[in-house]
């Protein structure tokens, strides 16, 4: 269940496509190999009201969260975490060349004993690798 979601500041629309930036971080997700490609979610949450540093309104953010299922040992994790954020980091470069701008990426392991889910996806995915 890897869920990705990115809450970013209103004033980055002027400067990224977020479509773009919820494919780049989908695809880097699968190439890590760690994640099951039926579970892969990845969300942008506009925030219109926020305030960073010194209160500047021409500051942005884009904070990642990952939440992720148990079974994945640390230098894994580590692995497929720099993948993802150095592909999201790379997209963002003239971000940071433009405009004041702070990135975030951090990871949470969701604790299986509480922790519900229901997916036919998977099942989706696997019919179709089998049958074509």
């Amino acid at each position: 269940m890897p869920h990705f979601s990115i809450e970013y500041s209103a004033n980055l629309d002027a400067h990224v496509d977020m479509t773009e930036i919820c494919e780049i971080v989908r695809r880097a997700a699968v190439e890590t190999g760690i994640f099951p490609v039926g579970g892969i979610r990845v969300r942008a949450i506009r925030c219109e009201d926020y305030a960073i540093a010194d209160g500047r309104h021409d500051y942005g953010f884009l904070a990642m969260l990952l939440r992720l299922g148990e079974g994945r040992d640390l230098p894994a994790r580590q692995k497929a975490g720099a993948h993802v954020f150095d592909a999201l980091s790379r997209h963002l470069d003239p971000v940071f060349a433009h405009s004041k701008f702070a990135l975030s990426f951090d990871m949470q392991i969701n604790d299986a004993a509480t922790s519900w889910k229901r997916n036919n996806i998977h099942d989706v995915l696997k019919a179709e690798a089998t049958h074509g």
